[in-house]
């Protein structure tokens, strides 16, 4: 796990001004890569690497590397967990080079060599972002894994193309670009994350996963005017697909398990097997463990393979409605593992909240972030690798809008729009207290029903299709209303058609779309930058290619069954430990920030939402906040996740200025 960064500007020659800028924008990665750092340089092209040593401690896995041809020149943040079969298929073909350590990044550019980039990329199992130099053909390549486990930005600074693990480094380039994308702020307003392709600032993008960024000669004097996708190009520049989300699942869709046998012995093997090839390292490796059916799997496989205990993790913290530590060590005592549990207070964790902007470089709202970090943080202290049960529930249908949102629109689909517009109007008539009246008259078998009506009625005027009510479901802020000064916004990755052959399954289709947009923006980036901040590397075995093409071949009843997701999982987590353990009702992993925000958080948060903060420089309307936050402090509503958008996007314009 490390950090790359680089410079493409040809009208720089190799002078100390080019590597002097480079080593800066390397510098900002220390926190990714502690271990060693470096920067190479030739005419017009430089590239940037901080290391942290996990697969051969040598200087023979030092970075930035080159090909034992001498063609290819590679910065590279990842891992590569099949490299020693590659190596193999290497040798078969006689074109393996003397090898000079056992690192994966040796074994990656050789690859690279004899196969090519795409179909080296295409036979890797692994998370990475890559910068590739080829000097024979003055060609600049820029990629990312198969989801998105792995960051890349990349864009223009002045007249030179840049690009980075982190934003932090571009923006220690002297010409970056600082100016705020209003489309990004709209989006971000919307998704409590600013979606791929788009960055927080105009100019500077996101590769989304799955693609190679091509630069054949001069890159570009100056942006597109508008993100590039897959398939588009912008004079020398472009973008291609090496990988397709939509073509596995019509690949898995079309081979579809029948036997519940073969399939739950198909997705045991895929997992056993990922597993097994991300317990490679040569540092201390560990597991996040939370007690729920995801992290306690991937910690069975993992004690399963392991001739000693398994160290563990998990956070334990003083509010038992969000303290998930007691299932967490139950499981571990089953299993065995060496564990830690780590007991933080609200103090601590309300001491992370100033360290957010400059460890996310750009809004980002998922307020789980905060006990991320805190497991990232304990974990670092024994461990330098650690395996995580993310993704879990966005293959195998472990989110409540997965059944919730289907039996809602069952209910709704025979309603003419008109009609449904009427009843939403209807619905949010009668006041929030007044719902609550009546919740309390039935028994309060829902909690804070006038909030739910009144969500209810909001989705009921709008949602015309299954696809309209996952995005209101997903969505916060009406993004487009909010800003000032900008009409509309333009096409987001959920506007691209899903696979055909999905049809009407409504839970197969928002699983489609989490796959694309929230796992990767969110997620996988909430994991990434909490545990790079530590210099922690984190493992998806769940991301493996293995897995995903199993997953894809699932029929929906084999992933949600009886009102409950994840049923594969679960049944092949019983052979490990017991169902008592387990079965619960699913809490997330949060935190009480609705409470801090009207008790200890209320003096920062009003500062950075009073009626001037929000008017500065005319980019929010501030009164639909503003009302937010005086119905959060009276509690008439719960607006936590709304206003922790707003607070997320309010300190992060005062980090960066």
């Amino acid at each position: 796990m490390c950090g790359l960064t680089g410079v493409f500007a040809p009208q720089y020659d190799a002078s100390e001004g080019l590597r002097q800028v480079v080593n800066a924008m390397t510098g900002a990665l220390v926190h990714r890569g502690p271990d060693a750092g470096a920067v190479w340089a030739e005419e017009g092209i430089a590239l940037g690497h901080r290391r942290l040593s996990i697969l051969d401690l040598s200087p023979a896995g030092e970075q930035p590397m080159h090909s034992a041809c001498g063609r290819y020149v590679i910065a590279y943040n990842g891992e590569i967990y099949n490299h020693l079969e590659l190596r193999r298929d290497l040798s078969a073909a006689r074109s393996a080079p003397g090898w000079r350590g056992h690192s994966d990044t040796e074994t990656l550019i050789a690859g690279i060599a004899h196969w090519g980039l795409d179909k080296t990329l295409c036979r890797v199992k692994g998370m990475f972002s890559i910068a590739l130099w080829d000097r024979r053909r003055n060609r600049l390549s820029l990629a990312r894994d198969r989801i998105g486990e792995k960051p890349l930005y990349w864009g223009w600074a002045g007249q030179a193309l840049v690009f980075g693990s982190e934003l932090k480094a571009l923006r220690h380039h002297p010409d970056c670009p600082r100016e705020i994308c209003r489309e990004a702020v709209a989006q971000y307003l919307t998704f409590a994350y600013v979606p791929a392709p788009r960055s927080i600032h105009s100019g500077l993008y996101k590769l989304e996963p799955g693609c190679i960024l091509t630069v054949n000669g001069a890159p570009p004097a100056a942006p597109p005017s508008a993100p590039l996708r897959p398939g588009e190009s912008h004079g020398s520049l472009s973008i291609r697909r090496y990988w397709s989300l939509n073509e596995m699942i019509e690949e898995g869709q079309q081979s579809r398990f029948t036997s519940e046998s073969e399939a739950l012995a198909a997705v045991d093997e895929s997992l056993r097997g990922a597993v097994g090839r991300q317990m490679i390292a040569d540092v201390p490796l560990g597991a996040f463990l939370s007690g729920g059916i995801d992290s306690s799997l991937i910690t069975a496989l993992m004690q399963a393979q392991s001739s000693r205990p398994v160290q563990t993790f998990t956070v334990g913290f003083e509010n038992a409605a969000f303290n998930e530590a007691p299932f967490a060590a139950a499981v571990a005592r089953h299993l065995k593992t060496d564990h830690t549990e780590l007991t933080v207070t609200e103090a601590d964790a309300r001491r992370v909240i100033p360290l957010l902007p400059d460890m996310y470089d750009e809004p980002f709202a998922d307020s789980s972030q905060i006990p991320t970090h805190l497991v990232c943080k304990a974990a670092r202290r024994d461990v330098t690798v650690a395996l995580s049960g993310d993704a879990g529930d966005e293959l195998f249908g472990g989110y409540n809008r997965y059944f919730w949102g289907p039996r809602i629109w069952r209910r709704l689909d025979w309603m003419p729009h008109p009609l449904r517009r009427g009843l939403g109007r209807a619905i949010a008539t009668l006041p929030v207290n007044g719902w609550d009246r009546l919740g309390a008259l039935a028994g309060n078998r829902v909690t804070r029903p006038g909030d739910k009506a009144h969500r209810l009625a909001a989705r009921l005027r709008d949602v015309r299709t299954m696809d309209d009510l996952y995005r209101s479901l997903v969505s916060e802020w009406p993004g487009e209303a909010m800003m000032q000064g900008l009409d509309c916004v333009s096409h987001t990755l959920l506007d691209d058609p899903l696979p055909s052959i999905l049809g009407d399954d409504a839970p197969a289709r928002m699983m489609a779309q989490d796959m694309r947009t929230y796992l990767p923006d969110d997620i996988l980036c909430k994991l990434d930058r909490a545990a790079m901040s530590v210099s922690l590397e984190t493992r998806v075995p769940f991301l493996d290619p293995d897995v995903l093409a199993v997953s894809s071949r699932l029929p929906t009843n084999m992933k949600i069954r009886d009102g409950q997701g994840k049923w594969a999982l679960r049944q092949i987590l019983y052979r490990h430990v017991p169902r008592e353990l387990i079965e619960r009702p699913k809490t997330g992993f949060g935190i009480p920030v609705g409470e801090w925000l009207r008790g200890p958080l209320r003096e920062w948060a009003e500062d950075l939402l009073s009626e001037h903060s929000l008017s500065r420089d005319g980019l929010l309307d501030p009164a639909p906040v503003r009302q937010a936050w005086t119905e959060h402090l009276s509690g008439r509503r719960d607006w936590t996740h709304r206003l922790w958008i707003i607070l997320m996007l309010m300190a992060w314009r005062e980090h960066v200025g």
